[in-house]
């Protein structure tokens, strides 16, 4: 693992625990760092986070983000023991929120299937998946 990989995981593990422990916002809701992307030079950090919640969580944990940065900041680099504090930005990271929705809707087609029967000579198994017929043909051996 090369030192930008080890700097970019501290980073994240870092990032996360100073939401959760130091910071006492009441703006800030559950949140939760999805990923940190460092730049080469070490620079630059971009925290994608994601919040359980509505839009306006969304809002009011940015806000709190935002006014908290250069504490953050200052915490993450004393850490770490970094020779600069590189500059973070936050971005919110609604994948969780799209991966939700996708076992949603997924469910909702496994409710509406009907019932698999089985066919003759084909075994359903507990998954759900058929496994094949075996051919009436036979082949001869030369």
């Amino acid at each position: 693992m090369s030192r930008h990989d080890r700097v970019q995981a501290a980073l994240k593990r870092e990032i996360s625990i100073i939401l959760h422990d130091e910071m006492n916002d009441p703006r800030l809701g559950f949140v939760n760092i999805n990923r940190v992307e460092l730049s080469q030079n070490l620079r630059f950090v971009k925290v994608f986070y994601g919040v359980l919640g509505q839009d306006q969580d969304y809002q009011k944990t940015q806000a709190a983000l935002d006014s908290a940065l250069g504490f953050i900041r200052k915490l993450a680099a004393e850490r770490i023991n970094l020779r600069l504090a590189p500059e973070i930005a936050f971005y919110e990271d609604r994948s969780s929120e799209h991966s939700i929705r996708i076992q949603e809707v997924l469910d909702e087609i496994k409710e509406l299937r009907p019932s698999q029967k089985e066919e003759p000579g084909v075994k359903i198994r507990k998954d759900g998946r058929g496994e094949p017929k075996k051919s009436s043909r036979t082949h001869k051996k030369k």
